[in-house]
């Protein structure tokens, strides 16, 4: 049997790394709702992008390692002019080592635990904010994002209404984080956008201390076995009222 193809498919690797424009990127993403082949391709490319980001360590040098490599490269001698005719060898052979050492050196400061996290949550709220991406169901009606919701994921994500409070619902979409598929939900602020990803969390209730990163504010909060992370560019103030609307909210 011939497996199924489609003339779009070849373009998801370009919209996953942002080198479509926003027209190009706004009809495929339309395109993906309707076409299995291209949605199962992308998802495919998100749980490829997380199992990177989760299986990378970070390592810090010691001062000591530090110092003894700067006096090692302070210390070693010039290398010698190369004539001509390998002088393109050796600059190609530079350049492939230098490639190399800069891979090498990214994987070696990729973070883990938690600081891993805030760096993906970041990235997939960046990645969000690129035309069709934001919401995969378009509604300001908490009873409507809800259950779209049922049958995509196996938990049910608390979705509100905060238009009272000044952060509208726009809608809701999946993601993936973690190793697992999750909720976010968008909430407009002005011109500014909140993701609010829910994924379930064993344990009782609590908040962590708000971080930041690439100009973007986190605040964390779990409740009712959920974790939630809400990321925007607004001021951290008012991403701490969101987070506290959304949990005086019922």
């Amino acid at each position: 049997m011939i497996a199924p193809t489609c003339d779009m498919h070849l373009l998801l690797q370009a919209e996953f790394d942002g080198e479509l424009d926003a027209a190009q990127s706004a009809q495929l993403g339309q395109h993906r709702e309707g076409c299995p082949l291209c949605q199962a391709s992308w998802e495919e490319l998100v749980r490829s992008r997380a199992a990177l980001r989760a299986g990378a360590t970070y390592h810090r040098a010691s001062p000591a390692l530090q110092r003894a490599i700067a006096s090692r490269i302070a210390a070693a001698p010039a290398p010698p002019v190369a004539p001509r005719r390998f002088r393109w060898w050796r600059e190609g052979a530079s350049f492939v080592v230098g490639g190399a050492l800069a891979a090498m050196l990214m994987l070696a400061l990729l973070p883990s635990g938690q600081d891993g996290m805030v760096s993906a949550l970041v990235d997939d709220h960046i990645r969000s904010l690129q035309p069709g991406h934001l919401v995969d169901v378009v509604s300001s009606d908490q009873h409507t994002v809800k259950p779209w919701f049922d049958g995509r994921l196996d938990f049910a994500p608390p979705v509100k209404d905060l238009a009272a409070q000044g952060f509208p619902l726009e809608g809701g979409r999946l993601d993936y984080l973690g190793g697992r598929t999750v909720a976010a939900l968008a909430y407009g602020r002005q011109k500014h956008i909140i993701n609010l990803f829910v994924w379930p969390q064993s344990g009782g209730a609590g908040t962590s201390d708000p971080a930041a990163l690439k100009g973007y504010n986190i605040v964390h909060w779990s409740a009712d076995g959920m974790s939630f992370w809400a990321v925007s560019d607004l001021e951290r103030g008012e991403l701490e009222a969101f987070s506290r609307d959304w949990q005086q909210t019922r």
